[in-house]
């Protein structure tokens, strides 16, 4: 496909909303999420959402709506223009306080308390004329410049200025403008997320309470507030007292729309890039996730994939969401399966749903108090969806699409092969006995292996992609073995051989063929796998290789059941 310049550029990692109206960007209209906010109404908005859904986008999208001195051009043509009142009466008419915490990291308390610091400190300095104000009084000029005092490069506002610092501003603005203040707060929950794992998360829950306590209870400043994340943070730890505080997570039907995109957008803008036979695939991978009653996209894959795509028609869906993210969450729940538990991950990655009681008021100090709740995060987090509800609270929870299908496959692997590899002296009996042209034990110590791990049974992929599991499994347990020479799908003969293994001081090489015994034919699955080596005279690269002794090995394997046999 000839690449359009002529097109509107996609907007790859850009969540500035101004960036993208004025700089030509494809833009998906999300503008009614205006309309249905101040509909709606309410003094404190959570919404808690994946990462990647266009929170951060929409929040910059909001602050362009209400600033004053906002260009109102930036709004022609999209859907909160045809609200011709609402404009009137809203657009352009607030002083707007907007900072985003997903960058409070840090590998002690007083690094992320810095980084929190020079955030609220950066946003505070967009307010320098209120030092020129003459609504306000010195007492009030000299609380403003305790939030922006610097030495060094730093901020230097002491404990108790930060934690109020939102408060104070929204305070100094009011008295400014003479009109209330809109605070818009992204990613609320990050500092915990981090402060966790770092070790430090109690200090942090409480410069987070102090700071969103004092910014939205009781603050006569404040019109309303909007705060966003991936989880709602138990109402005990975090909004202790805030009784004004409106959550609309994913399981609400309000604004289900407004987070993800739409089969309709999606369409829209493949149509408009000339994509429109990408559809069925781009749905395959990004679509599933349930948000009300609505199923939606995650828009950082569905813009990724249509910029691939742009580049190359033939371009293969990946997994970009993925890619974004440690995805320490799905380490740590297969990590800690229980054997109920791995039956449990073999449904889901199988295409089958579990039973799980949901909870949606969480603190991250229980993560690890029980299994139970790492499905809970799972599921807000975006790594499983919801397909039904029962009257007790209880959801059936799957897999969305085929990319975080494969975030499980591989965490399944890696977890598997840490747990192999404790066993160096069991490993290296596996694989001598590849050597000795020990089939039983092969067969033997296979099927235990097999047992341990999760299985990857799922109807819905080729059987090539069922092999490629027990592929993966011989490579990690023949990864240890250091004199080895391990080729995995080779080219030799007459086509690819799974896995070729050259033992040059011993002059002995091995073949592997490995089938999927579908139904449980594994005799069938050997018989097949044999012929396949001696059909494609595999055995000649090792024979061109001065390899002495050949041992060939068809291997059938079903779920967690293998059969071994050798070959002529």
């Amino acid at each position: 496909m000839k690449y359009d310049a002529k097109k509107k550029k996609l907007p790859i990692g850009i969540e500035d909303f101004r960036e993208i109206i004025t700089q030509d960007f494809y833009y998906v209209d999300k503008t009614n999420l205006i309309k249905e906010l101040l509909g709606k109404w309410g003094k404190v908005n959570l919404f808690t959402r994946p990462r990647r859904f266009g929170k951060s986008l929409n929040m910059s999208m909001l602050r362009s709506f209400f600033e004053i001195g906002t260009d109102e051009k930036l709004f022609v043509g999209l859907k909160i223009a045809q609200e011709k009142e609402l404009c009137e009466e809203y657009l352009g008419q607030f002083p707007v306080v907007s900072v985003s915490l997903k960058d409070v990291d840090g590998l002690t308390f007083r690094a992320a308390s810095e980084k929190l610091r020079d955030i609220i400190g950066k946003e505070a300095v967009r307010f320098s004329f209120l030092l020129e104000s003459d609504r306000l009084e010195d007492v009030q000029k000299d609380m403003y410049r305790a939030l922006i005092q610097m030495k060094d490069g730093m901020f230097q506002m002491s404990d108790t200025v930060l934690e109020t610092s939102l408060h104070t501003l929204t305070l100094l603005l009011e008295k400014h403008y003479g009109c209330p203040v809109i605070l818009l707060i992204d990613e609320y929950d990050v500092p915990l997320d981090k402060a966790f794992h770092a070790g430090f998360y109690d200090e942090m829950v409480s410069l987070i309470r102090n700071l969103l306590s004092t910014a939205l209870k009781s603050n006569q400043a404040l019109k309303f507030a909007v705060l966003t994340g991936c989880l709602r943070i138990s109402k005990e730890s975090i909004f202790t007292g805030l009784n004004n505080l409106q959550v609309y997570s994913i399981m609400d039907k309000q604004f289900e729309e407004h987070f993800g995109f739409t089969d309709d957008e999606v369409k829209k803008m493949l149509d408009y890039y000339g994509l429109s036979d990408k559809f069925v695939i781009t749905k395959e991978w990004y679509d599933g996730y349930q948000f009300g009653n609505l199923s939606v996209y995650c828009p950082w894959d569905v813009i990724k994939y249509a910029h691939d795509l742009r580049a190359d028609s033939n371009a293969k869906p990946k997994a970009y969401w993925i890619n974004t993210s440690s995805n320490s969450i799905v380490k740590r729940f297969v990590h800690r399966a229980t054997k109920q538990t791995q039956k449990e991950i073999e449904k889901l990655i199988a295409g089958e749903g579990v039973w799980k009681e949901v909870r949606q008021n969480i603190t991250y100090n229980e993560l690890d108090k029980t299994i139970d709740h790492l499905w809970s995060v799972l599921f807000m987090t975006g790594y499983l969806t919801q397909i039904e509800q029962k009257d007790d609270d209880k959801y059936l929870l799957v897999i969305p699409n085929k990319e975080v299908r494969q975030i499980f496959v591989q965490q399944v692997k890696e977890w598997f092969s840490e747990i192999t590899v404790q066993d160096m002296s069991s490993i290296h009996a596996f694989a001598n006995a590849f050597k000795t042209g020990d089939a039983e034990t092969i067969e033997q110590m296979f099927t235990s292996y097999l047992k341990k791990t999760i299985s990857i049974r799922d109807s819905s992929v080729p059987t090539a992609k069922k092999e490629n599991f027990y592929h993966g499994i011989l490579l990690g347990l023949f990864a240890p073995m250091e004199d080895w020479i391990v080729s995995s799908n080779v080219e030799t003969g007459d086509g690819y051989s799974d896995i070729v293994v050259e033992i040059e001081d011993d002059e002995i090489g091995i073949i592997i063929e490995v089938k999927y015994g579908d139904k449980g034919a594994l005799d069938t699955a050997c018989v097949n796998a044999l012929e396949q080596i001696e059909d494609r005279n595999y055995v000649e690269i090792l024979e061109d290789h001065g390899m002495q002794t050949i041992f060939k090995y068809g291997i059938g394997c079903y779920h967690k059941r293998c059969k071994v046999v050798m070959g002529k």
